[in-house]
């Protein structure tokens, strides 16, 4: 097994981030600003990163061989404009990113917690969608694909509650998708090769 090296220049520690964070400092430039939450082992990542070097983006992952392969993939082709860290989405969300500081929020086959008592740990929760609008900037988008049709069921009602900020709009392909795609993660490749249907939808929040 090939060892996996952590790259200093790709990785963020919330323990040394002050709250809120700055972007700026912490990618040293300023840019558009795009966050992946639940990044697996950075597949969206790369292609993405690559496609749009001027954007800054930022990484979540917690499971941490996951972390580990990203971290390693990011520094190994050498991309300077991906940070990743290895953090509660929820808790860094909430407690340390600025208001109207984010361009786009990315949110691919989240854990779909499919048992009724554990449907209160799903990311996607109205709790965390007030702080994930309140974190975008005007005219800032949110892109969410998954394979489980009751979580999808859960971001419709959770979008719909907010329905009046809003707007639906495309969901483009990423980067990184292939035909028949729409993100192009290893998830996703799996997925579709079990024929599961795949639910997107991406929104914009409406400019004041």
């Amino acid at each position: 097994m090939r060892l996996l090296k952590e790259y200093p220049g790709i990785v963020l520690d919330a323990k040394y981030l002050s709250e809120p964070v700055d972007f700026e400092q912490i990618f040293g430039r300023s840019g558009p600003v795009h966050i992946e939450v639940g990044s697996g082992k950075g597949t969206f990542l790369v292609s993405q990163a690559q496609a749009q070097p001027d954007v800054n983006f930022l990484g979540i992952e917690w499971a941490r061989k996951y972390y580990r392969h990203a971290v390693d993939r990011m520094g190994r082709w050498g991309i300077k404009n991906v940070k990743m860290m290895r953090t509660d989405a929820t808790d860094f969300l909430a407690r340390f990113i600025p208001e109207a500081s984010v361009d786009c929020w990315h949110i691919y086959y989240p854990d779909p917690w499919p048992k009724k008592r554990h449907n209160k740990r799903r990311f996607v929760n109205h709790a965390n969608f007030e702080h994930i609008l309140r974190t975008l900037k005007p005219g800032g988008i949110v892109k969410i694909a998954t394979d489980h049709k009751d979580y999808f069921e859960q971001v419709k009602e959770v979008i719909a509650a907010k329905a009046d900020q809003l707007e639906e709009i495309e969901f483009v392909p990423a980067a990184g998708a292939n035909e028949g795609e729409v993100v192009g993660t290893n998830f996703e490749r799996k997925y579709i090769k079990e024929k599961r249907n795949v639910f997107t939808i991406a929104i914009r929040l409406i400019s004041s």
